[in-house]
């Protein structure tokens, strides 16, 4: 047999104007789902919970303050329905001893005043009594009635007996809508706040959707991220003797798809080849990647586009970094908080390798030598990318994995520095690596 489970009563301590409840469960779904919504919004759920008891202690005493209202306005009714039944009785009371009495003066035949009229008056008499009488019943009657007035109107108990009920009525009906009217008052403040609040929100989300669709216009896709990869960029094609340009917000034939524009060998003549790199900072679909790389290469006459995202997780649906395309196409991540731009330098340096092969003639070219350094400086390269997540999530081998990542990307130098040599490298470019030495993407013994 199983213990009995001890269980737990709630607790409710009220001190000054603060109440503390402890081990209190409130089973009602709506105050559940209004917390939960709070919660999930990022708000306090002890905030709303006492929003909620504020509230509904407010709306409990206007309803109490009512029903105290509805009471006294109900026994008020059933005393002066009471009042109304005595005072019936007691007039007809009153009128039965009248009659009584008139009966007995009056009455055509036992009537005293019958007899002493057919005793002292005769048919024939002069005198106009009754007259007189009626002037005297109807001054009873007025007396009566202001008797009856003076004692329900007075405010003295000893005379009125409803003057007491009649002032604790009036005392209990001005509190009780004294009562009403601070909560009232206090209902409106708070729906006020509330209202403002609610606007702000509302403003908010209005501002959010007007972002949402500058964004979707192009106007607004990543201002920043955008101009990283362009300084990233004009970097790497500085080493190179390349000219980058960034053209986001010029128009080309047809379109401004496109952000950063590479002319290879710009700085020595003629360009012999041209790149276009489009940054993205949010997920593409597989469909909409070659709508627009197709895009920037015709709208900006380019022979190979490269599109930049912030992380593998950016990458296109179901396609891969580093994997060429149809020949044309590459995708590079490049984290601009990071400042690692290796990925980067190394979509660049492919991208600038299939240009020239496209671009010279067979003949000067070892074509099969260049694809198979490529596929080296790939395998190099995912050789890098495993090292680098291993010093991402592995601490302990920080140190060692960071000098093998160090050889493989001196590996990866080698293999592209190898590739440019089979290409054949411009002079332009040769100045500006003197030149720019300082400035080099990887320096010795230095990977970023």
């Amino acid at each position: 047999m199983e213990a009995a489970t001890p269980l737990r009563h709630p607790r409710v301590s009220v001190i000054g104007d603060r109440v503390t409840i402890d081990g209190l469960v409130v089973q009602d779904e709506t105050a559940a789902r209004l917390v939960r919504e709070r919660s999930e919004a990022g708000a306090d759920p002890a905030g709303a919970v006492a929003d909620a008891i504020e509230i509904g202690a407010r709306v409990l005493d206007r309803e109490q303050a009512g029903a105290n209202a509805e009471f006294v306005r109900t026994e008020f009714e059933k005393v002066a329905k009471e009042v109304e039944h005595e005072f019936t009785d007691r007039a007809r009371t009153v009128s039965e001893g009248f009659e009584k009495k008139v009966d007995e003066v009056f009455h055509p035949d036992a009537g005293h005043l019958a007899r002493s009229l057919e005793e002292l008056f005769s048919d024939g008499s002069a005198k106009a009594v009754q007259n007189r009488v009626k002037e005297i019943v109807a001054e009873a009657m007025q007396r009566s009635r202001e008797d009856l007035r003076r004692q329900f109107s007075s405010t003295d108990s000893s005379q009125n007996p409803l003057a007491d009920f009649k002032v604790g009525t009036l005392e209990l009906l001005k509190q009780a809508d004294d009562r009403q009217h601070k909560v009232q008052r206090a209902l409106l403040a708070q729906m006020n706040e509330l209202e403002k609040q609610l606007q702000g929100l509302r403003d908010e989300k209005q501002k959010l959707e007007e972002l949402a669709e500058e964004r979707d216009r192009g106007t607004a896709k990543g201002r920043s991220y955008e101009e990283s990869v362009y300084d990233a960029v004009d970097r790497i094609a500085g080493v190179q003797g390349d000219i980058a340009e960034a053209v986001g917000d010029e128009a080309g034939a047809g379109g401004r798809k496109g952000d950063v524009v590479v002319s290879i060998d710009g700085c020595a003549g003629p360009a012999k080849g041209r790149m276009v790199f489009e940054a993205k900072d949010r997920r593409l679909s597989k469909p909409r990647f070659l709508e627009e790389l197709d895009a920037a290469k015709e709208q900006r006459n380019a022979d190979y586009a490269v599109l930049v995202v912030p992380s593998e997780e950016d990458v296109p649906a179901k396609l891969h970094s580093l994997r060429e395309y149809y020949g044309d196409k590459l995708i590079a991540v490049y984290d601009a908080e990071d400042g690692s731009t290796l990925e980067l330098e190394f979509a660049y340096r492919l991208a600038r390798a299939r240009v020239a092969l496209a671009r010279e003639s067979g003949d000067e070219l070892d074509a099969a030598a260049v694809r198979a350094t490529v596929g080296r400086a790939l395998d190099a390269m995912d050789e890098v990318r495993k090292i680098k997540s291993q010093l991402t999530t592995a601490a302990s081998g920080i140190g060692s994995a960071r000098d093998l990542l160090e050889a493989m990307a001196a590996r990866v130098r080698a293999e592209l520095g190898e590739i440019e040599e089979q290409i054949g490298q411009s002079p332009c470019a040769e100045q500006a690596a003197g030149e720019n030495a300082a400035e080099a993407l990887f320096s010795q013994g230095e990977i970023r």
